[in-house]
């Protein structure tokens, strides 16, 4: 007995311990591995929740950015004539579409990814697409893209676009973006405006306000939200940016009663032209809504067209435009996932992310979805960071805040109180955060660091995201070849900038031939 009894009394603890942990697992622990990632279903919760309200702004956001800009044929989305009529409509679907998609990103991805309309991406759709054909074409291109990278995903050559481009590259496109971004934010608010008539040598193109100084109330409120954003953002504070907008919309809405400002454009006058108040507010007059909750609106579902893009700007400049988007696509994806999972732990020793095939897969068809719902290319979100710093490790998060954003679409009636000066800031800190990747920019490399260069000050500059891009691919293949430095050159850079050099040279070469 005293030879057997130590022996019963170590087996007896062991198999209780190994017992315990298999007691509380259901389908749902199974399903999304919540024990296996040393999670809980409360943290999921509370991660999924944290998520939502990090990045909930973009269904503010999207319809200032995209719902506000007349297509070539002088039409907003939906067909519409009247700015701003179809900022309602673009929030519904902006909403609808990031609740189908992070809800897919949950239950096939299982990870804690959320997805919705991508920043820079919309800027890409609505600044240099829309300026030069229709919105439905453009919502094509979009579409075409998103089936593009999903072929790309399957057949595993998305890895190998991404090797192709320089990191360098990479990071001044986001760069780029940002800097395209504040200036929007800056101009729509009307803290910086143009000159009217600045064509002589001595003006330059934009000023500070309408008179090189800060004058009416609505300037002032943007002032106010921009400070409160930055603030907020450099505290770390969850849902900086939708508290941003939020708040100043408040602001401004007492601002309204109290001085009675009115609409930047009061309509036509006795002559036919309209009265412009320069003091006034830049697209929404900020007011307490008749109502809080509506029926979604979802007419812009499905209004796309898929080839008509090709006939209107040409078969080369419609796919350039596939291509740009699909590049903005492309990193921002990746950057996003790898950077979230490093910081949930969720990658391996290689830092690869297990399964990253189907939460690209999700990704890419997010992209097409999204042109599909006329909202723009939907991406994952590195947003999704706010919830994993809750604890969140699992799908079942991104589950939460897909049913959140479907919730989201019913208040889509208080999107149209939101003035430019209120939502802008936001605009202006997000370029911020795409600036801060110019730190990955070696400027001692002059090879990069140029064509970097051109490609930031480029999209500012000429306003348009495809310049910058074009000028950096094409500088960066001049450069290494003048140095012979052709092993250093991918053979796809060799492409892209050749395709990039013929649609810069397509106008000229139709002016020398007499072509129109």
């Amino acid at each position: 007995m005293r030879v057997y009894l130590p022996v019963r009394l170590h087996s007896a603890p062991v198999t209780v311990k190994e017992a315990q942990p298999q007691a509380p697992v259901g389908r749902l622990d199974r399903y999304f591995k919540i024990s296996e990632r040393e999670s809980t279903v409360g943290r999921e919760i509370r991660g999924g929740l944290a998520t939502f309200f990090t990045m909930g702004y973009i269904v503010v956001l999207n319809p200032l950015i995209i719902g506000t800009v007349a297509d070539k044929d002088g039409q907003f989305l939906g067909d519409l004539t009247e700015p701003g009529a179809s900022i309602p409509l673009v929030a519904a679907a902006t909403a609808l579409v990031a609740g189908l998609l992070t809800l897919a990103m949950g239950l096939f991805g299982r990870y804690p990814f959320a997805m919705a309309a991508g920043l820079g991406l919309n800027a890409v759709v609505a600044f240099s697409l829309a300026g030069v054909m229709s919105w439905e074409d453009a919502m094509g291109i979009v579409v075409l893209e998103g089936l593009v990278i999903t072929v790309l995903v399957l057949t595993g050559f998305r890895v190998a676009v991404f090797r192709a481009i320089p990191a360098s590259l990479k990071s001044a496109i986001a760069v780029g973006i940002g800097l395209f971004l504040a200036l929007i934010g800056f101009v729509d608010a009307g803290f910086v405006r143009r000159i009217p008539g600045a064509l002589g040598e001595a003006s330059v193109p934009l000023q500070l306000g309408g008179t090189g100084s800060l004058t009416g109330w609505p300037t002032l409120v943007f002032v106010f939200g921009l400070l409160l954003t930055t603030v907020l953002v450099a505290r770390k504070v969850k849902g900086a940016i939708l508290i941003g907008i939020l708040s100043t919309t408040v602001v401004a809405i007492i601002v309204e009663a109290l001085a009675k400002v009115g609409p930047y454009n009061k309509g036509p006058g006795p002559d036919g032209r309209p009265v412009i108040n320069p003091d006034g507010w830049q697209l929404n007059v900020p007011a307490v809504p008749d109502k809080v909750v509506g029926k979604p609106d979802l007419g812009l579902v499905g209004d796309f067209s898929l080839f008509g893009s090709f006939e209107r700007v040409g078969i080369t400049a419609a796919l350039l435009f596939i291509f740009t988007i699909m590049l903005a696509d492309f990193f921002d994806t990746m950057g996003t996932v790898v950077g979230v999972g490093a910081e949930g732990k969720l990658l391996d020793k290689e830092g690869n992310l297990p399964g990253i095939r189907n939460v690209l897969l999700v990704d890419s068809v997010g992209a097409a979805a999204g042109g599909a719902g006329s909202v723009s290319s939907n991406t994952t979100y590195v947003e999704s960071a706010a919830g994993v710093a809750e604890g969140a490790r699992t799908g079942l998060a991104s589950v939460v805040t897909g049913l959140l954003f479907l919730v989201a679409m019913f208040f889509a009636p208080l999107v149209t109180i939101v003035p430019f000066e209120a939502a802008t800031p936001a605009l202006v800190v997000v370029g911020f955060l795409m600036v801060t990747q110019i730190r990955h920019i070696d400027m001692d490399d002059y090879d990069v660091a140029i064509p970097a260069f051109l490609t930031i000050v480029l999209m500012p500059f000429a306003y348009s995201i495809t310049v910058g891009i074009g000028a950096g691919f094409i500088s960066y293949v001049a450069i290494k070849a003048a140095r012979r430095r052709f092993a250093e050159i991918h053979p796809l850079m060799w492409l892209i900038a050749v395709l990039f050099v013929l649609y810069f040279a397509l106008e000229p070469v139709k002016s020398v031939l007499g072509v129109s």
